[in-house]
């Protein structure tokens, strides 16, 4: 029981991290300038870093049975570096304009097929 709850309480840690993480950021202001921009954009790319650590540290501590829904870790980790390299890309640019034609993944519970018989009719 210990191990759940540490659980949850890294999951909750998460969801308040990531949501305080974002609300944090406000738009740049034109007036401000690039470096403005320059300096939020790096500030968002090491609050990345910080839910990445986040996501890695509740991924290890997160049950090893699978429920009927989980939460992928994995993909998120994917999600979160793919994010990472287009700031990178745009800090520092290799060519005119970073692009990125392959869409996030999203959706990070599934629904485990082994646990989900449902009774036949």
């Amino acid at each position: 029981m210990g191990q759940t709850n540490r659980s949850k309480f890294a999951r909750a840690a998460f969801a308040v991290v990531l949501a305080v993480s974002f609300s944090a950021l406000q738009p740049a202001v034109a007036a401000e300038g690039l470096a403005s921009e320059r300096e939020q954009l790096a500030a968002l790319a090491r609050q990345l870093n910080l839910i990445d650590r986040l996501a890695e540290h509740a991924a290890n501590t997160a049950p090893q049975e699978r429920a009927r829904y989980y939460f992928d870790y994995v993909r998120l980790r994917i999600d979160l570096q793919r994010v990472r390299a287009g700031l990178q890309d745009y800090l520092v640019p290799q060519r005119a304009q970073p692009r990125d034609p392959f869409p996030l993944a999203g959706d990070y519970v599934h629904r485990d097929r082994a646990n989900d018989e449902e009774p036949s009719p």
